[in-house]
């Protein structure tokens, strides 16, 4: 059994990479990755796989029996990227695709959430065997702005009393390799989150408790946070999408409490703490 992963030279691919090479031997993966030398270090075999060219996708997923479809970085134009992925899949043979999607995508109200639908429409009618990872926020999402609040005496945002369950990424590899690798995962659907949500006043007491400082936290209208992320070098429309994902998540779009996750990968998800912790080394 083969077992492939797109994008496998991101954040969460050389995580799941990783994760993979512990179950199975090295030689029953691939690597497929646009531009193949910057896989190279990862230690698998690799075969071109262009999103854009549907030719290589057909040619890397040769011999494959399962896939790991995670999602484009491209936001805008995923759902046609996923489609040549599941279409090509589809041709080549292969027999399951596990896609990484959003948290409660049927239901969402983050802007990110349409594209998730549209592919996990596509996946069932597609006739091939699936399992959808519906991950949720990544907590290295604001492991980011650590930094600047401590640069500017505060953590700010929008997300108000808003409950985020985070994960680190590497908690979401993790899940993936178990469900690449064990049965029991084929017409199934997870909601994936960490066990223990957070506001970002909590984030913001945590940041001040290992760092010794009063670092509050200040909750901005949507228009002046995104301002806030604009003046820092953000591009206009992006710092709009994530203002507005925190006025999402101020409204629950972040929060899951079922814990399907750590059951999953079989230990508690990463605490807020070590996260961090790790931000304040980096």
């Amino acid at each position: 059994m083969t077992i492939a992963i797109t994008g496998a030279t991101g954040q969460l691919g050389r995580l799941a990479v990783e994760g993979l090479k512990t179950r199975v031997e090295p030689a029953r993966l691939r690597a497929l990755a646009r531009t193949p030398a910057k896989a190279a270090d990862l230690g698998i075999p690799v075969h071109e796989a262009d999103y854009d060219r549907p030719e290589t996708l057909a040619a890397a997923l040769s011999g494959v029996d399962t896939l790991l479809l995670i999602s484009s970085s491209e936001v805008g134009r995923r759902a046609e990227q996923h489609r040549h992925a599941i279409e090509a899949a589809r041709s080549a043979g292969v027999r399951h695709v596990v896609y990484t999607s959003l948290l409660h995508a049927d239901t969402s109200a983050l802007s990110l959430a349409g594209e998730h639908r549209d592919t996990e429409r596509m996946l069932k009618d597609s006739g091939l065997n699936w399992t959808i990872l519906r991950n949720g926020w990544y907590t290295e999402n604001y492991m980011g702005a650590v930094a600047g609040a401590l640069a500017g005496g505060a953590l700010v945002g929008s997300a108000g009393q808003g409950r985020i369950a985070s994960a680190a990424r590497a908690d979401y590899a993790e899940a993936a390799a178990v469900v690449l690798t064990s049965a029991g995962h084929e017409g199934q659907t997870y909601e994936l989150a960490g066990d223990t949500a957070y506001t970002l006043d909590e984030l913001a007491a945590e940041i001040s408790r290992q760092t010794g400082r009063t670092i509050p936290y200040r909750n901005l209208p949507q228009a002046g946070y995104a301002a806030i992320l604009a003046d820092h070098g953000l591009p206009p429309d992006l710092a709009r999408a994530i203002a507005g994902w925190d006025v999402d998540a101020s409204q629950g779009a972040l929060f899951d409490d079922g814990r399907r996750l750590s059951a999953l990968i079989g230990r508690p998800t990463t605490p807020l703490s070590v996260s961090v912790a790790a931000a304040l080394q980096a």
